[in-house]
């Protein structure tokens, strides 16, 4: 009895888990869109710096503003929307959206990927 078995890059690609592919691609997408009620607004930058500072696909999620790093670990959340007030917005944004959203995201690569679930 003989079998091959395909190329571990051509089965990646097959299912989309590819560096830069449509599963990453998703998991950027995902993050950078449920990240936004999280994170801080005064002028909506600091969201949109997300859209504009990130490469979808690349897997790393980048906030190119000066102040996104002070916001990120010292900011109060004290805003009408903010933690403080009962709200979302606050400090360590990406962590609590993970918190919240991570398995919906998980869940959603798998069934993009053709991936049953364990």
């Amino acid at each position: 009895m003989n079998f091959t078995v395909k190329p571990v890059n051509q089965l990646l690609a097959e299912r989309g888990l590819q560096k830069g592919g449509k599963v990453q691609k998703f998991i950027d997408s995902e993050c950078i869109r449920r990240m936004a009620p999280y994170t801080p607004f005064r002028t909506g930058m600091l969201i949109r710096s997300a859209t504009l500072g990130t490469v979808i696909g690349s897997g790393i999620i980048k906030q190119n503003t000066p102040y996104a790093r002070q916001n990120y670990y010292h900011n109060a959340g004290r805003g009408t929307q903010g933690t403080a007030s009962g709200g979302l917005r606050g400090p360590r944004w990406f962590g609590r959206m993970k918190s919240a959203h991570g398995k919906k995201i998980l869940d959603g690569a798998r069934k993009l990927s053709g991936a049953r679930r364990s």
